[in-house]
């Protein structure tokens, strides 16, 4: 009997702080579309989402931390969306290339912010994290299905076509160079049309 209260106390617990985590990243998404990254504090986004700083901190021990899951969590969102859209659109790997490349491109510009904040912090926020090394797996594998390995270095056309996906190249390109992302998408894509029709 005595377990049986333990176990029903137990997980409402669970239950609540489940809720409480997604409370906190969707308002943390909101206030961060809102006001911007670097504007947000962690009291800030306590206040919103309706949490004490104890249980924020108790899920994100730092705003780096909370930035990681928001990119995560869209991180995942992109992968599952590329598998399913691969699985059900036999399309040509010309197509399809197209579609994952602009889909990256959208991602990136979704999360500039984030990613640029995290990037001060973590050197290897941009492509050659791990989180990211997924894409450049697709990229060859689309490229693989192209038959381009029979005209060219497949491994290096995979790594520049994902090099100018990189967060902080497009961050370069759009700050420094001034080149918006429709120009940077065209770019991107015009490149891809090149390789692929030799």
């Amino acid at each position: 009997m005595n377990d049986f209260v333990i176990f029903q106390d137990a997980r409402p617990t669970r239950s609540d702080a489940v809720k409480n985590r997604e409370q906190i990243l969707r308002t943390a998404q909101e206030l961060i579309h809102e006001r911007g990254v670097e504007s947000v504090t962690m009291s800030a986004v306590a206040e919103a989402a309706g949490v004490g700083k104890g249980t924020l901190y108790r899920h994100f021990p730092g705003k780096p931390q909370l930035l990681e899951e928001l990119i995560d969590a869209d991180q995942r969102d992109l992968q599952n969306r590329t598998l399913y859209y691969l699985r059900t659109h036999p399309g040509t790997p010309m197509e399809n290339l197209h579609w994952f490349v602009t889909e990256v491109i959208a991602f990136v510009e979704r999360n500039m912010g984030l990613l640029s904040t995290i990037t001060v912090i973590q050197t290897d926020a941009g492509v050659d994290h791990p989180a990211h090394y997924w894409w450049r797996q697709t990229i060859r594998g689309l490229l693989t299905q192209a038959g381009i390995a029979q005209h060219l270095d497949i491994e290096y056309v995979t790594d520049l076509i994902y090099v100018m996906l990189d967060p902080r190249v497009m961050t370069y390109m759009g700050r420094t160079r001034g080149y918006d992302i429709e120009r940077q998408r065209d770019a991107v894509l015009g490149v891809v049309d090149t390789l692929l029709a030799r």
